[in-house]
């Protein structure tokens, strides 16, 4: 009798992005003729920069010629993209960070969702609270948590965000081995100091533990001071893996392209304390079970490091940034305290109701979907996560609607 993984019956009910699906499907059937304006996945609406078009298409061209023609290339990521990485990313910006340590994907959802993959199954994993679910969700289907109570698992540090601590977590009160960090972070849009991110590196290299840094949404910061990486940050090479996409800064949403930076001096542990190379085992799980991005994707991503891909992708960029501000604006002029939309493409509003319920009212009397806080935990009951990722016409029809559905 084959049997299945009976971790997977401990996740919840339904993926929170499913679950709006459906609610979204059934207004829809009751509602045929009522225009839905969808604010609440992050996902991309304008097209890719003329740049990587244009190098895509270069691409293609060579595929459909036996002598310019690409087969497999390598797992990692070609040269030429990882070189680009490497230099914009994180040499002009003074971390030292070369290219054969960078790792090519399809995706930070999938790298970040396959990273826990190369730790032991008892590693003690501490993850915000609220936080994108793929961290989490990824964890329980390895079987590193108990039930699930009262909103939350056995067997995981919850790192508590909330208005007093605008929404970036103390450090763990108890030693942990694996810690999630996202900053500009989704859902809330904190962001984090460079003082305050030394803290999370000088904690992970006391306790033996490592980072895990989503920084998929770097590119949406405006304040100087901030730190785009981690790796701008003395001693993070030793105790950090960071995660960055090109779908939100370049539009590679339904392209496919990211990659991860696994440095080559961190290190992890056997149960006698045996240190071996974690950029060797992520090496030798990503070349296992990946064959590589697309030749003609890499061409396009490494097209967003060109003059004018800098040029078209900062365009993108600052679209999506005038919808946050908008956003901002008219929430706060109907009297909702909220955070982020400055540094980040999210605004994470205080609805002063349930979550979900608020979520429901938005849909039924303003036709917008938003993303209910409580889909990212316990501590984001209470809040919505709004999106800027739509045309400026649909953003402000959109808070048109929500200001006569509140006002009503």
């Amino acid at each position: 009798m084959i049997q299945i993984n009976a971790h997977y019956l401990k996740l919840k009910a339904s993926y929170l992005f499913s679950e709006i699906g459906k609610r979204v499907e059934a207004y829809q059937q009751q509602h045929p003729d009522a225009p839905v304006i969808r604010l609440g996945i992050g996902d991309v609406t304008r097209a890719l920069p003329d740049a990587c078009i244009h190098a895509f298409h270069q691409a293609i061209d060579e595929m459909a010629e036996d002598r310019s023609f690409r087969g497999y290339g390598p797992e990692e990521g070609y040269a030429f993209l990882r070189e680009a990485i490497a230099e914009n990313d994180f040499k002009a910006r003074g971390a030292d960070i070369g290219a054969d340590e960078i790792f090519v994907s399809d995706g930070a959802k999938c790298d970040t969702g396959n990273i826990q993959e190369i730790f032991d199954i008892n590693t003690r994993i501490a993850i915000p609270d609220p936080v994108y679910p793929a961290y989490l969700d990824t964890n329980v289907m390895a079987g590193r948590t108990g039930a699930y109570h009262d909103g939350r698992y056995e067997g995981i540090v919850y790192l508590n965000g909330n208005a007093e601590n605008g929404f970036i977590p103390d450090l763990p009160a108890e030693p942990v081995d694996l810690i999630y960090l996202c900053f500009p972070n989704n859902p809330t849009g904190a962001t984090i100091t460079k003082d305050q991110l030394k803290q999370w590196v000088d904690y992970a290299a006391a306790n033996k533990a490592i980072i895990l840094f989503d920084a998929a949404y770097e590119a949406f910061i405006r304040d100087d001071s901030l730190p785009h990486s981690i790796y701008e940050i003395d001693g993070a090479r030793d105790v950090a893996i960071e995660f960055r996409s090109f779908s939100k800064t370049a539009g590679f949403t339904g392209t496919r392209c990211a990659y991860t930076v696994v440095p080559k001096s961190l290190m992890a542990y056997t149960a006698t304390g045996e240190a071996h190379s974690v950029h060797g085992l992520w090496n030798r799980r990503h070349s296992t079970k990946f064959n590589g991005v697309s030749y003609p994707v890499q061409r396009a991503a490494e097209a967003v490091y060109s003059t004018a891909g800098k040029a078209q992708m900062q365009e993108l960029v600052n679209y999506y940034m005038e919808n946050a501000a908008l956003i901002r604006k008219e929430m706060q002029a109907l009297g909702h305290t909220l955070i982020g939309g400055e540094n980040s493409p999210y605004i994470w509003v205080a609805t002063g109701a349930d979550s979900w319920s608020f979520f429901d009212m938005l849909l039924e009397n303003a036709g917008v979907v938003c993303t209910p806080g409580a889909g990212f935990g316990t501590c984001g009951e209470g809040y919505i996560r709004i999106s800027a990722f739509n045309s400026h016409e649909n953003v402000t029809a959109a808070m048109s609607r929500i200001r006569q559905a509140l006002k009503s």
